[in-house]
């Protein structure tokens, strides 16, 4: 009996040392991680936030340039009639869209499917107005039947997306 005390007390103390060791050790652990976490995002964050921050704003500058207004005003004199203009009105949106769909990875889904929107009504706008014109009448014409239509609109959606794109930037960043 007088082993298994002599034992027990040379176990016992050796055991608390061991278990306070672990302890010491895993909190050790932990912290390491925790730190190494925060830097690693940290420098993640310093890398991509200039890229994020460059996504939106070429979408800023891809919605006012595929605003009616702007779009008409840049490629103005680029067609002679109604079907030639609607058709470079057409492939600037496109050839725009193409160049910044990348973009995307960097935005929200609701950002990116307001941008989409925009660019589709815009499409659709162009579209309907050539459609109430003589395709070949002179491009000027297919000008005021998009501002006339433009005009019956309270807010063109291009302005409501670029409203939510600078709120998100907003909220994101600052």
């Amino acid at each position: 009996m007088e082993i298994v005390l002599d034992l027990v007390k040379i176990v016992m103390p050796a055991g608390l040392v061991l278990f306070a060791m672990y302890l010491m050790v895993s909190t050790l652990v932990k912290k390491e991680l925790l730190t190494q976490e925060l830097t690693n995002k940290k420098s993640t964050n310093e890398t991509l936030l200039p890229i994020r921050l460059q996504a939106y704003e070429r979408m800023c500058l891809f919605l006012e340039r595929i605003t009616p207004a702007n779009l008409l005003i840049r490629l103005h004199g680029k067609a002679n009639t109604v079907a030639e203009f609607q058709s470079v009105l057409l492939s600037e949106i496109r050839d725009e869209f193409a160049h910044n769909v990348a973009q995307q990875m960097y935005m929200s889904d609701t950002a990116w499917t307001a941008v989409k929107t925009a660019m589709n009504d815009t499409v659709t706008l162009i579209n309907l107005a050539a459609n109430e014109v003589k395709p070949e009448s002179p491009a000027i014409e297919l000008s005021k039947q998009i501002f006339e239509i433009q005009l019956s609109k309270q807010i063109t959606t291009s302005d409501a997306a670029l409203s939510l794109v600078k709120e998100e930037v907003r909220t994101l960043f600052f």
